[in-house]
């Protein structure tokens, strides 16, 4: 039966009217831009050996009681103890969602020690963090199977190896940011969009996969890009920049289709083809609800995604301690209304450069160009951010090292 296991808390959807009623009121909340969050992931290696395979046991014994439930249905999944969150990819790569805060200074205390609480249950695993945006010793392998994963598995490759290079070997950061005011939004949701292929380029941190070089800067990026148009594609373009930001997520939304139907059962392969518009206008035997709707917007991919907030979802993971670097740049250039506005004008020239932005990073002259330009106005918004003050001359120092690199392949 096609239906989701909180049906019973759901409201059944009659028509496309009321999927954008729901969608309407989620997708972009209201409200002071306050609060910041981030998302981290990485891949898992052995210590001594980091091309050696990291199979589900030993991830589980290692994360005891933080385990997820999707590697241990009977685990605690306990909270890290300053709130994060810790989830597998289908690879084992590991993430910690952090709640968001009110203060990027607070965020990173916050992120800090749980990052240290994890990597101190990793080792005493004999295991590490990975330190680059995609896999660098080992070729794409399942490590953690849900229904949920086989089915995403299964429809991405229809379209080629890429899904499973997504899956199983690639690591992103993620910022997440108030949408804003109501008159705010508009220039957020651009601004958002507008810097990620020169911060995608700046940080690019993944060029090598399974023991060679890709050719690419971003070989994760690279993999999102070429999955599926219809879930992975920007939202927004310039050419589409006086478009309402709701209408064209909502549009989006519709238009994509299905990668899996939830049942009781270990298949959730959904029909080729079939959008939710689709299932709205009657494709399947069952209406949908407002739950699997909500579910269906978890399965899409764009390199923004609103959720409420703006989850900010193109970057690479940095190695180390550099996660705080890309972390602050976007915090100072969303601080301010007018620096938002500046941040947008001076991206725009370059925004609709993923795919080049992946393919060269700042070897390509216009996106260094830019993205030197915008870490420049990240140093000046950076005071405003009221950090510690080793934490912003640590931030601010490894921010004028990628800004010498930018300016460098400028020249």
């Amino acid at each position: 039966m096609v239906t989701s296991p909180d049906l019973d808390r759901s409201i059944i959807l009659r028509d496309s009217a009321a999927a954008v009623r729901h969608l309407v009121r989620i997708c972009f909340k209201t409200g002071p831009p306050t609060h910041t969050g981030v998302e981290l992931e990485w891949t898992v290696h052995d210590a001594a050996d980091p091309a050696r395979p990291v199979d589900a046991t030993r991830l589980r014994t290692a994360l005891g009681r933080h385990t997820p439930t999707t590697l241990d249905a009977g685990s605690p999944a306990e909270p890290l103890r300053n709130g994060g969150t810790v989830t597998l990819e289908p690879g084992g790569q590991l993430e910690i969602s952090t709640p968001p805060r009110p203060s990027v200074a607070a965020l990173i205390s916050a992120t800090e020690a749980d990052i240290a609480q994890v990597t101190d249950l990793l080792a005493a695993a004999g295991l590490i963090l990975g330190r680059s945006g995609i896999d660098p010793h080992r070729r794409p392998r399942p490590v953690v199977e849900t229904p949920r994963y086989r089915a995403m598995r299964d429809t991405f490759d229809r379209r080629g190896p890429a899904g499973r290079t997504m899956m199983y070997s690639t690591a992103g950061l993620q910022v997440c940011l108030d949408a804003g005011e109501a008159d705010q939004v508009g220039d957020r949701w651009a601004a958002a969009h507008a810097v990620g292929p020169p911060l995608l380029a700046a940080f690019a941190s993944a060029a090598r996969h399974a023991g060679r070089r890709t050719g690419w800067a971003s070989a994760r990026m690279a993999a999102w890009l070429a999955i599926d148009p219809a879930r992975t594609r920007p939202v927004w373009s310039p050419a589409g920049a006086a478009d309402d930001p709701i209408d064209a997520w909502v549009s989006y939304v519709l238009a994509a289709p299905l990668l899996c139907l939830r049942r009781r059962d270990a298949d959730w392969a959904a029909p080729p083809g079939v959008t939710f518009a689709d299932w709205l206008d009657g494709a399947l035997p069952q209406s949908p609800t407002t739950d699997d709707l909500d579910y269906h917007v978890s399965t899409l991919f764009p390199p923004v995604r609103p959720r409420g907030y703006l989850e900010l979802r193109y970057l690479d993971a940095q190695p180390d301690r550099d996660w705080r670097l890309p972390l602050a740049v976007l915090t100072a250039l969303f601080d301010d209304p007018g620096t938002v506005r500046e941040a947008s004008a001076i991206a725009m020239p370059v925004a609709h450069r993923w795919s080049a932005a992946a393919r060269h990073g700042l070897a390509d002259p216009a996106l260094a160009a830019v993205a030197a330009a915008l870490l420049d106005l990240a140093l000046t918004a950076l005071p405003r951010l009221e950090l510690p003050a080793s934490t912003h001359d640590e931030i601010q120092q490894g921010v004028r090292r990628r800004l010498a690199a930018a300016e460098r392949r400028d020249q």
